[in-house]
């Protein structure tokens, strides 16, 4: 079951606020509240509220993050949405998975579906911030999607998910509580530290290493607790190695994606 409240509806970089208000209007279709803009290209959202028909509520509770790593920083897990079916190393999911597969990590804590902007959608860079990724199969004539046409069709698939879960959910365990991906991201910024200085990791290029260490922590299902308990590891780790960083570090090019001006 995917109870609403656990369900995170991420736009990144969207460009039209008619775009953000179709979202808002669908997400209350299904009665999904939670909506994060991720580095907009946009800050002038008037016009929204035009095709927030009944969606309004989803508008004033609506948050804004600088990227996409913040946007996601309170979630165990996410998926994000692409029409290429081709990436490397991963094997993308059907839209049907995809709401089963948030379902069942809803158990742990938040999860999010992470729709791309309307011109590009979402990069492999930007993918490999979410556990997994999704297609919709579309028609050779016209692949691509309308960015509130497809939130349409994953939200009905996981309003499904979520029929007959309590209409709040109860917060598990701590024992049972998710890693969250801010957390997991933290110890990959510390994960970066140390294994450059020791040499294992590339410093011109550690990015695809990395994120492919971030994903196995994420697949492993660690809870918050192990999390945290890793990321003490490794701080303690590298004060043993040695605090200040090293000319390899300062060569290696930062993680977060670039913000538009």
């Amino acid at each position: 079951m995917l109870p609403a409240e656990n369900l995170t509806v991420v736009l990144h970089q969207t460009r039209s606020p008619e775009n953000m208000g179709a979202v808002a209007r669908v997400m209350a279709n299904f009665g999904f509240s939670r909506l994060i803009l991720s580095d907009p290209a946009t800050y002038s959202f008037r016009g929204a509220e035009r095709l927030a028909v009944k969606g309004g509520a989803v508008l004033e509770g609506m948050a804004v993050a600088q990227n996409l790593p913040e946007a996601l920083k309170d979630c165990v897990y996410a998926i994000g949405t692409t029409s290429r079916t081709q990436i490397e190393g991963r094997v993308a999911l059907t839209p049907e998975e995809a709401a089963a597969r948030l379902a069942d990590q809803s158990r742990r804590g938040r999860v999010a579906l992470v729709l791309g902007g309307e011109q590009r959608g979402l990069s492999n860079e930007e993918l490999a911030f979410c556990s997994d990724f999704l297609v919709i199969p579309t028609s050779e004539v016209q692949p691509s999607m309308n960015l509130a046409q497809a939130a349409a069709v994953l939200l009905y698939l996981c309003s499904r998910e979520g029929r007959g879960a309590p209409e709040r959910a109860a917060e598990p365990a701590p024992e049972y509580q998710g890693a969250r991906m801010g957390t997991v991201s933290a110890l990959g910024e510390r994960m970066r530290e140390v294994l450059l200085r020791a040499q294992f990791l590339n410093p011109q290029a550690p990015e695809h290493v990395l994120r492919e260490l971030e994903r196995s922590l994420l697949r492993a299902e660690l809870t918050q607790r192990e999390a945290e308990l890793w990321l003490t590891a490794f701080k303690h780790v590298g004060r043993m190695m040695g605090g200040g960083k090293g000319p390899s570090e300062q060569e290696a090019p930062s993680r977060g994606p670039r913000r538009n001006a």
